[in-house]
């Protein structure tokens, strides 16, 4: 049963909660909060290999099956984000990360870190699924690219705050502090915003250039299972997300085999991170103007000529810093424009379980980006693995024009909203 916030009039700290802005502050806190676990992660990974005695690839298995629980565990939040009050959820959420994260530090084995890495992704699954249904529910759909794009910008750039932290603390501490000082934080201070978090009140929603409006069919994840336009937005994003793993995977690695200077490499990874979170508010704003298909096909484009161009200029250190800050900023988007794709098509009702198995294509990018990618570039050079990547993304931006010219989904007549 849906906790909904009632639309009588609020006064004092209530008027103050119950409002979209507090909301979407509360949502991208929980963001920034979990970005380090996805985005810090190259910094670790030298580190670990040596503190494991193990393989490039052994390690980057660990990053695997935390993007695989974090994106397929997605639909599973989705389904209790969109039924129940996320106050709880988010609750739990907040103990499964900071305990996840915190233990990467204290265990001695691959198999821990494995377990510890799993624990903090399936934390993060709910925490991610609602914050997205945080930004796509409150605002209204001629607005929410830019909420979608302000929500995914604080997963994407929140990193930043801690590299700087982080890669001292590797240097003169050693992974095992970097690791539990921030799980820690991060625990605390998601679990501080958890307690505000509120479902919106039910009301007709308005109008907009995007094509949704307040007769919108609200498609069952089931119904939207029945449509084309889900399996094609499904390998979209199968697609552009794969590229962005290998950079956020392999930042450090490739750095290095590169010979590039580890001080450039911090730097790389830290605008990383804000490249990533620019890219997606400048996007999904220009996607509430421009449109969605129009703007995913100019941003996947460019994405893939500059994964194309890592191989010939990557190893030069202002190259490396520019391709691969660019990279993220024409990537990080995807994570703003489908979720706004999502509600502009299938509705919001449904918006968290039917994003959740879209976004469940980024396990599978996660997999390939990390562990595949090692394995390829041990044996065969980075090359092909930034090729493939770049003919990904060219294919992706190729979907959204095909996208663009299909007509809306047509909802089963028996189905009753």
């Amino acid at each position: 049963m849906n906790t909904v916030v009632p639309e009588t009039p609020e006064r004092g700290i209530n008027s103050w909660i119950v409002n979209k802005w507090t909301q979407l502050v509360l949502a991208m806190i929980g963001m920034i909060m979990i970005a380090n676990l996805q985005y810090a992660w190259t910094l670790f990974v030298p580190e670990l290999e040596k503190g494991f005695n193990a393989s490039r690839a052994a390690v980057q298995l660990a990053f695997s099956l935390f993007i695989a629980l974090e994106s397929w565990g997605q639909p599973i939040a989705g389904f209790f984000i969109d039924r129940y009050s996320p106050r709880l959820l988010l609750i739990i959420a907040s103990l499964m990360v900071g305990i996840g994260w915190t233990a990467m530090g204290l265990v001695d084995t691959l198999t821990g870190l494995y377990v510890a890495y799993s624990l903090a992704g399936i934390g993060a699954a709910f925490i991610y699924s609602g914050a997205v249904a945080a930004g796509v529910r409150w605002f209204e759909p001629a607005r929410r690219g830019l909420a979608s794009g302000l929500v995914s910008a604080a997963f994407g750039s929140g990193a930043a705050l801690f590299i700087p932290f982080i890669a001292a603390a590797l240097k003169n501490q050693g992974y095992a502090s970097a690791f539990v000082s921030t799980g820690i934080v991060q625990g605390v201070l998601i679990f501080l915003a958890a307690q505000l978090m509120r479902v919106p009140p039910k009301k007709p929603a308005a109008p907009s250039k995007s094509g949704a409006d307040s007769s919108q069919h609200q498609f069952t994840t089931l119904e939207m299972f029945r449509t084309v336009h889900f399996w094609l937005i499904y390998l979209m994003f199968l697609f552009i997300v794969t590229g962005g793993m290998v950079v956020t995977a392999q930042t450090k690695p490739f750095g290095q085999d590169a010979g590039i200077p580890s001080g450039i490499i911090v730097l790389a990874a830290s605008i990383n991170t804000i490249a990533n979170g620019a890219g997606r508010i400048f996007w999904g704003t220009v996607s509430d103007k421009l449109g969605r298909y129009q703007t995913m096909f100019l941003a996947f484009t460019i994405n893939g000529i500059a994964m194309a161009l890592v191989p010939f200029f990557g190893k030069s250190p202002a190259m490396f810093v520019f391709l691969f800050a660019l990279i993220m900023f024409t990537w990080g988007e995807l994570y703003a424009l489908f979720p706004a794709v999502n509600a502009d098509i299938f509705g919001t009702k449904y918006a968290a379980t039917n994003y959740g198995f879209m976004y469940s294509a980024k396990g599978v990018g996660g997999i390939i980006g990390s562990y595949v990618a090692a394995l390829i570039a041990q044996f065969s050079g980075w090359s092909p693995v930034f090729f493939t990547g770049a003919a990904m993304s060219a294919l992706a931006g190729i979907g959204a024009l095909v996208l663009l010219r299909l007509p809306r989904p047509v909802p089963p007549f028996s189905a009753k909203d």
